[in-house]
């Protein structure tokens, strides 16, 4: 499907006025790069001698980010600990200024922080520090209460769930913030992971990537034919009455699928060729810019298209980063341009 500058630019323009709710599990990215060159005598492994650190906000905020540098004002709603991570994580907010009316500070609750030791430019080891079970009835509810708090006085173009399996959202949140959004006409993103996958009816587009896909609905581990793909997701979209359902497939690109009139269609989006760096946080560019495009009013395929772009050009970088805007509408017009009428 064929673009031109003029319909990136009136894209752009809108994206400007927009206000975006992100809901999801929030994170702190560390990064501590180093080199190595000899082995300890303590243990058989690598001495990382220390010469950078990095700490970015992650998760569902680099949803936020992503979104943010594409010109659109993102809400976050997401909870850390009342500890020094979840402190230095809404410092960090406030110096990309953004703001913190969404989040959830709880001392029940471990800030999640995700801390990669880098070696001569190879990961060694990843370090987890989280509490990944899910949120009680009551905190759900004061999660709640702040999300309708937002809505009721923010002009809401739509709402993304970024789920990681981290506890934050569940299916009585979930069905809250369906029934709200229903109610105020805000199209409803979703970007799942397992324990919720069943959980969401009636969205605007669901966004899982292949293995989420698999795991979701049970299917068999052996990676399905795109045709299979698509008989699938035609049976869950019937079932769960989601308007589009985008399937991403890595360096297979993705399958875009919904209803033209009542006849349900497929389209597979091929990925483009590319000199691929780092694969974290790919899914975050690709929800953020397909619910852009999907609240601008493009179709589906071009949906598909713009965020496929998005997604391969955010892999060409190491570590977690949004998307560049003025990257994404270079490199669509290289690959969808047409020619100015």
């Amino acid at each position: 499907m064929e673009i031109n500058k003029k319909e990136i630019d009136a894209w752009f323009n809108y994206i400007k006025k927009c206000k975006l709710l992100v809901i999801g599990d929030v994170m702190t990215d560390v990064y501590i790069h180093g080199q190595v060159s000899r082995i300890s005598p303590e243990a058989p492994v690598p001495i990382v001698d220390v010469k950078e650190k990095k700490v970015c906000i992650g998760g569902a905020a680099n949803v936020a980010l992503n979104l943010q540098a594409m010109g659109a004002k993102a809400i976050l709603c997401g909870v850390v600990g009342e500890d020094v991570k979840g402190y230095e994580f809404m410092k960090m907010l406030e110096e990309h200024k953004m703001s913190t009316q969404g989040m959830l500070v709880l001392d029940s609750r471990t800030t999640t922080v995700k801390t990669r030791i880098i070696g001569n430019k190879m990961q060694l080891l990843r370090i987890d520090e989280e509490n990944n079970e899910p949120i009680d009835s009551k905190q759900s509810e004061m999660f709640f209460n702040q999300i309708e708090s937002i809505i009721k006085k923010e002009d809401i173009h739509a709402i993304i769930f970024e789920d990681y399996d981290k506890g934050v959202i569940t299916d009585e949140l979930i069905q809250k913030v369906l029934q709200l959004a229903n109610k105020n006409s805000i199209p409803v993103c979703v970007d799942p992971k397992k324990r919720n996958f069943l959980n969401y009816i009636g969205v605007s587009l669901f966004k899982p990537n292949l293995s989420e896909f698999t795991k979701g609905l049970n299917l068999d581990k052996n990676q399905p034919a795109l045709e299979d793909i698509a008989k699938h997701v035609e049976v869950f979209m019937q079932n769960h009455q989601h308007k589009m359902v985008m399937v991403t497939l890595s360096d297979k690109g993705m399958i875009i699928c919904y209803h033209k009139q009542s006849t349900f269609m497929s389209e597979w989006i091929p990925a483009q060729i590319r000199s691929i760096a780092d694969v974290s946080g790919a899914g975050d560019t690709v929800i953020s810019v397909a619910t852009l495009a999907l609240i601008y009013g493009f179709p589906p395929r071009l949906i598909a298209e713009l965020s496929n772009i998005a997604g391969g050009l955010v892999c060409e970088k190491v570590g977690v980063v949004p998307i560049e805007k003025h990257q994404l509408s270079n490199e669509s017009l290289k690959i969808l341009g047409k020619p100015m009428l």
